[in-house]
């Protein structure tokens, strides 16, 4: 397992919440994050069907392109009543001609669980994959969960994509409502994270 020495990294995403999150779990640590959106980087094509397959793309994308370690996070929602859709789609059931609608995106998963005829508690999870990619070609890869239930309508307006339909196993918000700090505590990030940590940046 090949310790991270660098002390600024590219996170391989546009998406400006995931900076937020990846930034502050990193701050300790001394290191600075720049995203890819911030360098002019443009975002290649997700062709994978894995989140682990998907998240190699972006990362050694990231990587070539800065000649910086770079750190990618490919993530979703797994519904169980819906055979683990929308999964590795889970942005693209978002995406609109202007922009990604996750409002939207919800209805659709809830429309999908009605039609299944889905029966409490219609569980799922939250799914992440982190790959660190060094310019030379190397990488580490780390995945994290977060099991829970789904609930209409969305709740709370924290958070961002499904966080307002999703409540954590052993609680009784969802993650709309939550204090980001609690969140990211508990959060599928925050688990393939910490495999991070004790790999690459503990000695």
């Amino acid at each position: 397992m090949r310790k991270l020495t660098e002390k600024k990294i590219v996170l391989a995403s546009h998406n400006a919440g995931k900076l937020r999150e990846i930034g502050a779990l990193l701050a300790p640590f001394g290191i600075e994050v720049v995203s890819a959106g911030d360098l002019g980087l443009a975002e290649p094509a997700e062709t994978e069907d894995t989140f682990a397959g998907n998240a190699r793309i972006k990362a050694h994308f990231a990587a070539r392109a800065s000649g910086l370690p770079a750190l990618s996070d490919d993530s979703g929602l797994q519904v169980d009543a819906l055979l683990g859709d929308p999964g590795v789609y889970s942005a693209d059931w978002a995406e609109t001609p202007t922009g990604r609608d996750f409002p939207m995106a919800m209805e659709k998963v809830w429309t999908a669980l009605q039609a299944a005829n889905a029966s409490e508690p219609r569980s799922g999870r939250f799914c992440c994959t982190l790959c660190l990619a060094w310019p030379d070609g190397h990488d580490e890869i780390f995945a994290g969960t977060v099991e829970g239930r789904m609930v209409w309508p969305p709740r709370g307006s924290q958070g961002f994509g499904y966080d307002p339909m999703f409540v954590p196993q052993g609680h009784d918000i969802s993650f709309g409502e939550m204090d980001p700090v609690n969140k990211s505590d508990m959060s599928h990030r925050a688990d393939a994270f910490a495999k991070f940590v004790t790999a690459c940046l503990e000695s």
